[in-house]
């Protein structure tokens, strides 16, 4: 239901950015939005609470963006609160800049390495994903997990590159075991 509510809500507020060919404008005010909402835990619990009545939230809503993003975004949250939606405001909001980045090309890589990675190691891994993909940018997430012994595991969007010796290893073990000796 989250994702079905969330893809719902988040293609309406991207058809309203590309409509008004403001995108970027709406990129910029999601992720304040978003923010706001992960910096203010008590924010949402209050928007779901069940004694508290709907014009109060959608009051608490007017005061608290409604001096901050545009009328549109204020109207959106508005439409949130009012449809009893409250509780999938952080997806919805997340789903929105996911297909803001989708849509301007910017894929997010996950790239988990057993060592950090030298900053020359970083250009040429975004690079070579630039020239492999269709992307044109790449937002950059670098984990170090030792597990992995060597090589590297790549991670984007449902797609996973593994290359990790840990991977081989385990590969090779399955196998062995599955030899008919």
């Amino acid at each position: 239901m989250a994702k079905l509510v969330s893809a719902t809500y988040g293609d309406a507020l991207f058809d309203v950015a590309a409509g008004q060919d403001r995108v970027d404008a709406f990129y910029e005010e999601a992720e304040a939005v978003l923010q706001a909402f992960r910096d203010n835990e008590e924010l949402e619990e209050l928007l779901n609470h069940p004694k508290i009545v709907k014009e109060d939230k959608i009051s608490i809503i007017d005061n608290i963006f409604g001096k901050f993003v545009s009328n549109e975004m204020t109207g959106f949250l508005v439409a949130i609160v009012t449809k009893d939606r409250s509780r999938y405001i952080t997806d919805i909001f997340e789903y929105f800049l996911d297909r803001v980045r989708e849509y301007k090309k910017i894929g997010t890589a996950f790239v988990t390495t057993p060592m950090e990675l030298s900053e020359a190691m970083k250009t040429k891994v975004k690079n070579r994903l630039l020239q492999t993909t269709g992307y044109k940018e790449f937002e950059m997430k670098y984990a170090v997990d030792e597990s992995l012994i060597g090589g590297m595991v790549i991670r984007i969007g449902d797609r996973v590159v593994d290359s990790s010796i840990k991977h081989r290893l385990d590969a090779l073990s399955r196998e062995l075991y599955s030899l008919d000796v």
